[in-house]
């Protein structure tokens, strides 16, 4: 890759791992503000109900689905917009017939269709609510108010889908700020409606705000798509070069549609060849959500939000362990497309051992912890002690599973990293849901909502244990044993830091102390177990970070003791023109230059 293209991936990867930051950070503040307003009572748990319906839409239409279809296709586009010759100066503008731009081609054809698709999803999503509810949570005490809530977010079906469209059309045109910025301004609108109106219409305020938080979703990307993805090129719009684009219709037929420049590789069957695996994997996974929703249901008022609650703080380590995966997915899907599988093979088993060393480390701050992370966070308001008891047990039985979520993230991008998906990982996941819903309804009557958490754990571990034995079968020769092996050594040292962070949070006294005191704590536990148990990776890590803090020492160092460097020591020629030709100087004296040394022991 070339130098500039590197700097230019690590900016556009760096400003969306900022942008990515702040909306995580504004998703906390907005369910802080619902916990205060609300609590956890059996009104949350209605718009909890209703809002599964704006996280499935953000799974499939913005994070996964329409993004592995929509970008490679507008990437075929630009390609082709690229290769065809740029338009001649017209004699009769007025009469003139240019060539078709094949994204504007491609939009016209894929983009009225989604549109009433999606609309037409919405409309029936809001007209068939209570039936909606009754299937996803039939043991409701607040049932009408679900419905209210769901009729509001199912405007987030067409809206998501906008968005994510706009989002894979921007990201293919290397256009990354505005699609990073979207939950940021989405969780931003449902804080302020819910502090405006939240006096007044109560819990059905949130879902006002995640109805206008959408919209606001698509006003944040529509002026850069504008911009970037609706136009020529700026050359083709220079007015010696200005011709008129012939006319696209937006009702184009298969047949047509493949003799369209750009939308050849975009047809219809392989994008659904594309979708239906990926969609498939990610309802499945959702689903898990759905089964904890509809079993919780059954419960006392308040168990869907304890169990809301305890997992937005849970998943803060697997998103974290997820991004090492994210920034080197290409690199798989590039050694696979070169049919290199030993690069392959070494490239994800080292992702795995890391992506398992920070998940990790942050279950074991999360189980070490887990009341005071609650306290700190949710209560106050309407959020009481014994929410704060309920959530933070629940979040610990939940801990148990984070190492099988981040694997899983892990473990299916080399199965998607060829052309055509395969359907093993929709079936691991299926495996993985029925474990979950049968342990999840055989311990809900017994240990309530910890036999919830307990079945989500469960449910996701094996499904990871399945998806490392197929990739390890079917497409790249992982040592499993091995692997199984060092990931244990790994566990037993979060075990050991958990330990150690529940006595020293046991023993504060001030909540803000003890976490900012455990940040440092389960991590040095942490390293100090792992290298007695000779875990992998954490050796490398230790030497890695050590070295480049010398460097950084030596630097500053360096920098402190005054030495300028060498090009500063040169008199500087100020009189000399700006644009004037350098000069060598020329000597004075007559005698001759001194011969050159260029033997090394002639001294």
């Amino acid at each position: 890759m070339p130098r500039g293209a590197e700097r230019f991936v690590a900016r556009a990867a760096a400003v969306t791992a900022i942008l990515t930051a702040c909306g995580a950070l504004f998703g906390l503040v907005r369910d802080q503000t619902i916990a205060r307003l609300f609590g956890a009572t059996g009104a949350t748990d209605a718009f909890l109900v209703a809002w599964t319906v704006p996280e499935v839409a953000a799974t499939l239409l913005i994070e996964d689905a329409m993004a592995l279809v929509l970008i490679p296709a507008f990437s075929l586009a630009l390609s082709r917009r690229q290769a065809a010759p740029a338009p001649a100066p017209a004699v009769e503008p007025e009469r003139s017939q240019g060539p078709v731009d094949p994204v504007r081609a491609l939009v016209a054809a894929t983009a009225p269709r989604l549109c009433a698709a999606l609309a037409g999803a919405a409309l029936l999503l809001a007209l068939a609510a209570p039936w909606c509810v009754d299937l996803l949570a039939p043991g409701l005490t607040h049932p009408a108010l679900a419905v209210d809530c769901t009729r509001l977010t199912a405007l987030t079906v067409l809206t998501f889908g906008v968005a994510g469209y706009l989002s894979a059309a921007l990201r293919a045109h290397r256009s990354f700020v505005p699609p990073a910025a979207i939950y940021v301004a989405y969780n931003l609108a449902i804080i302020g409606t819910v502090l405006a109106v939240g006096d007044r219409w109560g819990v059905r305020a949130a879902a006002l705000g995640v109805a206008a938080g959408s919209v606001l979703m698509i006003l944040v990307q529509l002026p850069a798509f504008s911009r970037t993805v609706a136009t020529w090129p700026r050359a083709c719009n220079h007015p010696r070069n200005r011709t008129r684009l012939r006319p696209s219709r937006p009702r184009l037929s298969l047949a047509r549609r493949r003799r369209v420049p750009g939308l050849r590789g975009a047809a219809v069957p392989l994008g659904l060849a594309v979708l239906a695996p990926v969609a498939l994997f990610t309802l499945t996974r959702q689903a898990q959500v759905l089964v904890e929703r509809f079993v919780a249901s059954s419960l006392t008022p308040g168990a869907i939000s304890h169990l809301n609650y305890a997992q937005k703080i849970a998943q803060v380590p697997m998103v974290l362990s997820l991004m090492i995966c994210t920034v080197t997915f290409p690199l798989v899907a590039r050694a696979m497309a070169d049919g290199e599988r030993e690069r392959a093979r070494r490239r994800v088993e080292r992702d795995l051992y890391l992506a398992g060393l920070v998940v990790l480390v942050g279950a074991a701050y999360v189980v070490g912890y887990a009341p005071t992370l609650v306290e700190l966070l949710f209560q106050r308001g309407a959020f009481d002690a014994d929410d704060t008891s309920v959530t933070a047990s629940v979040m610990r039985v939940y801990a148990i599973g984070l190492l099988g979520h981040s694997l899983t993230g892990a473990l299916v991008r080399p199965f998607f990293s060829v052309a055509r998906p395969t359907w093993y990982p929709a079936l691991a996941m299926l495996g993985g849901l029925l474990l979950t819903t049968a342990v999840g309804v055989a311990t809900a009557r017994h240990w309530g909502v910890y036999g919830i958490a307990l079945a989500n754990a469960l449910g996701i571990t094996t499904t990871a244990a399945l998806l490392l034995r197929g990739l390890s079968r079917r497409m790249i020769p992982l040592d499993v044993r091995r692997m199984g092996a060092g990931l244990g050594r790994l566990v037993a040292a979060a075990a050991v830091a958990s330990a150690a962070g529940a006595v020293a949070a046991h023993l504060a006294t001030a909540s803000l102390a003890a976490a900012a005191y455990g940040l440092c704590l389960v991590p040095t536990v942490f390293a100090a177990a792992a290298l007695v148990l000779r875990a992998p990776e954490v050796a490398d890590l230790l030497a890695s970070a050590g070295g480049t803090a010398r460097r950084a020492v030596a630097r500053a160092a360096r920098a402190n003791s005054g030495h300028a460097p060498r090009h500063t020591d040169r008199p500087r020629h100020t009189d000399r023109p700006r644009h004037a030709p350098r000069t060598r100087p020329v000597r004075d004296d007559a005698a001759p230059r001194p011969p050159r040394r260029t033997d090394p022991h002639d001294h």
